[in-house]
């Protein structure tokens, strides 16, 4: 398959949309990261999704919208809550994906056969103009090989999806840089099943008190169901192993150069305070207390990892676990397989 690199022209828009009313799959930018969209109200489009991505079936997807009304124009929700109705009214357009129980037209190839269905409103125009003008609503998990680092641009897409989509939509650097939060409005009170930069306490001060789901920080039990994309026990990984280290600045870069003296194929992704005294080669996402920063910088700092020769092992600092901190912690330690080293 010959993929085309589209740009954001009308007529560039015109075309993806064009592929998608045929059938096709598209990746298109978003404010969080590359989504690969196809029409999500007909399930043997959207299957061609997990073939390209090879991601199993059993995880669910999101439905984005151009507008709040096509939640009705599409009769997507069997019962649109209040609860979801202010959500959507605080922080929409934006990344927040709000989880409801799903109408009749949604494929169980979207939900996984679940009862219930993910629905966001992005931010990004370029997103936004390729859903109306698509016609429908798009299916649109990360535009990446499944349990590999979400792309955050064009050339990240490529590189991982070439061949295997018909086109990609070039619409520069996401801003966020993390997938959207995910809260689901099916439980009693609601749940938070991923972390994202809508925080839980900017929920909770619109809708009150919610949960967080345990497979927010730890691993999905033994056949549990995923009941929103993120909760694979791996997930967002290079190729490299990688171990996130608990310890205040002082003891991470001390416990990094004791390691990079006797294994030269180790690096380290961490902040800008840092940098200076580590040995081993580093990546950094920021500074220490700028969480946004970090979180638009972490996935472009997982996949560099595997471009610096030799390199086998990354230690990563390990971020707070509060606000937009609890996102850039569920994308780490599911990218390291659950490994921590806790230094005291």
């Amino acid at each position: 398959m010959n993929t085309l690199l589209l740009g954001t022209t009308k007529d560039d828009i015109k075309k993806a949309a064009s592929i998608i009313k045929d059938g096709g799959v598209v990746a298109m930018p978003t404010e969080t990261v590359y989504g690969l969209a196809a029409d999500a109200l007909n399930g043997e489009c959207v299957k061609k999704i997990f073939l390209a991505k090879r991601r199993p079936m059993d995880n669910p997807l999101i439905v984005h919208i151009s507008d709040i009304s096509d939640i009705e124009r599409f009769d997507l929700v069997s019962e649109f809550p209040l609860e979801a109705q202010i959500l959507a009214q605080t922080f929409w357009p934006g990344p927040l994906t709000i989880i409801m129980k799903k109408s009749d037209r949604i494929p169980d190839e979207v939900s996984a056969g679940l009862p219930t269905v993910a629905i966001r409103l992005p931010s990004h125009s370029v997103a936004r103009q390729l859903i109306k003008e698509s016609g429908t609503v798009l299916a649109a998990p990360s535009a990446n090989r499944s349990g590999s680092p979400s792309p955050t641009t064009a050339t990240h897409v490529m590189n991982d999806l070439c061949s295997f989509i018909d086109a990609v939509v070039d619409g520069g650097a996401c801003d966020v840089g993390v997938e959207s939060t995910v809260v689901t409005l099916a439980t009693t009170p609601p749940r938070l099943l991923r972390p994202g930069l809508v925080t839980v306490e900017q929920i909770e001060a619109v809708i009150g008190k919610i949960d967080v789901d345990d497979a927010v920080l730890f691993k999905l039990e033994n056949g549990e169901k995923a009941a929103s994309p993120g909760m694979k026990y791996k997930h967002y990984s290079p190729k490299a192993k990688v171990v996130l280290i608990n310890s205040d600045g002082d003891k991470f870069i001390s416990f990094v150069n004791s390691e990079f003296e006797t294994d030269s194929t180790v690096c380290a992704i961490c902040y800008d305070e840092d940098v200076a005294e580590l040995k081993a080669q580093a990546i950094s996402i920021g500074k220490s207390d700028d969480l946004e920063t970090q979180a638009k910088r972490l996935f472009d700092a997982l996949r560099k990892v595997d471009t610096i020769d030799g390199v086998k092992k990354v230690y990563a600092h390990c971020p707070t676990k509060q606000g937009v901190g609890m996102a850039l912690y569920n994308r780490l330690i599911r990218a390291a397989s659950f490994e921590v080293i806790e230094i005291e």
